[in-house]
């Protein structure tokens, strides 16, 4: 085909990642739009340091520049629907004709399916969620002052896909508060409906959880599935009821857009070869990241899975053969403040959840050290200055170097 044109929907990690890879892999061998409802990219794991005192702004990039460095059209507006037998997409009124389209549209909250959950718990999914955090942990840290004691729950409720978030706030209000003096006055409890810590990853981290949790005096609980918010108590399947002045919790997920017409689960993730990322029956469409039904939300696999689907559409485009797929390993860094958790997990999907790899002794890692917290940082200054300047996160030497720095790492700090 003659200079094909490839609409991504979507300007978080996924979309930006597949449209800078494929202008790196095909340079002017085919066109580029991308459509976000929103101006300007929202590096979101580090909105974690916003209750502590970051400025959301400066977690932004505007999109328009980096994207015109890299002649890739840019309309800001809101997806609504697809026809895939047209191939076309409807965008705030306009259509746009594409050859390719990978849907990149990330995923939503659904507070109101747990009663009490949206009227009464903090929330830690936008910015404006987290700055309204930070003045609750304000005024936390004025009642210890007066002497008077606060309890802090934590909550994590089914279908929820991404609980990492909420561990890494749990150790940071820990040692924040220990910072100001307080934390004696302060109860911290952790429920969650998981049959371990951070189920997903398995074992590992599920033992690095409980000993964080012993060394700081919070209370965890597993298998504790929410049934109702009330103003001042959290009630449980199980018949149990924890009291509470403050409830942190990250709400169940569902797709930030619902596409129909294209095969969804009964979230709205649409429904996708693990392989390839190719929506299911539609071999022109792809579906990465957080909107995409790989049962786990992150930024790390959401790279990988936008380098999958531009590989196989580049492999497309060029005629080439060799397409190595979507291969699910995470890695992440869980921010504690004084020390840092790093993991790195080879999933396999075991539908309807993702699971470590029963093969994967050598590829699971998790280690605890204060030096990971550099390579977080390091990070969270590496990612924003490669999309600013257009460029892929996980392509080229830059990522080969830092791979083999987290290796080197890994190998000294992890088991």
């Amino acid at each position: 085909m003659a200079r094909p044109h490839v609409v991504i929907l979507g300007g978080g990690f996924g979309g930006l990642e597949t449209a800078f890879v494929l202008r790196y892999r095909l340079r002017d061998r085919v066109q580029l739009t991308l459509v976000s409802e929103s101006p300007y990219f929202l590096f979101k794991p580090n909105t974690i340091y916003i209750p502590f005192g970051l400025e959301p702004e400066r977690l932004q990039i505007a999109l328009r520049r980096p994207l015109e460095r890299r002649n890739i059209t840019f309309i800001q507006a809101r997806a609504s629907a697809v026809d895939p037998e047209k191939q076309t997409v409807f965008v705030d009124g306009q259509s746009l004709r594409y050859d390719f389209l990978v849907i990149a549209t990330g995923a939503g909250m659904r507070p109101g399916e747990v009663p009490g959950l949206q009227e009464h718990a903090h929330s830690i999914w936008t910015p404006s969620d987290m700055l309204r955090l930070r003045s609750s942990i304000g005024d936390i840290v004025r009642t210890a002052r007066e002497g008077k004691r606060v309890q802090v729950l934590f909550l994590v409720p089914p279908n929820n896909k991404c609980s990492g978030p909420l561990y890494e706030i749990v150790f940071m209000l820990d040692t924040y508060l220990r910072r100001q003096g307080v934390r004696e006055r302060i109860g911290i409890v952790y429920t969650t409906y998981e049959n371990s810590f951070i189920q997903a990853f398995g074992p590992r981290l599920h033992e690095v959880v409980s000993r964080e949790f012993e060394r700081r005096n919070i209370t965890g609980y597993t298998q504790y599935v929410v049934q109702e918010v009330t103003p001042k108590s959290v009630f449980y399947a199980n018949g149990n009821e924890i009291p509470y002045d403050v409830l942190i919790t990250f709400p169940p997920y569902e797709a930030g857009i619902r596409f129909t017409g294209l095969p969804v689960d009964e979230r709205g993730f649409i429904l996708t070869d693990p392989r390839t990322r190719q929506v299911q029956g539609y071999p022109a469409i792809y579906a990465v990241g957080d909107a995409s039904d790989f049962p786990v939300k992150q930024a790390f696999l959401a790279f990988l899975q936008a380098d999958a689907a531009a590989e196989h559409i580049a492999m497309h485009i060029t005629g080439g053969e060799e397409f190595r797929g979507f291969e699910p390993v995470s890695m992440c860094i869980m921010e504690m403040l004084d020390t840092a958790t790093f993991a790195q997990v080879p999933l396999v999907l075991e539908s309807p959840v993702a699971q470590v790899r029963s093969d994967a002794d050598g590829l699971y890692k998790v280690g605890v050290s204060p030096l990971w917290r550099l390579g977080k940082k390091f990070l969270g200054l590496y990612l924003p200055f490669r999309f600013r300047a257009g460029n892929p996160f996980h392509v080229g030497l830059p990522w080969r170097i830092i791979e083999k720095g987290m290796k080197l790492m890994s190998g000294l700090l992890a088991r």
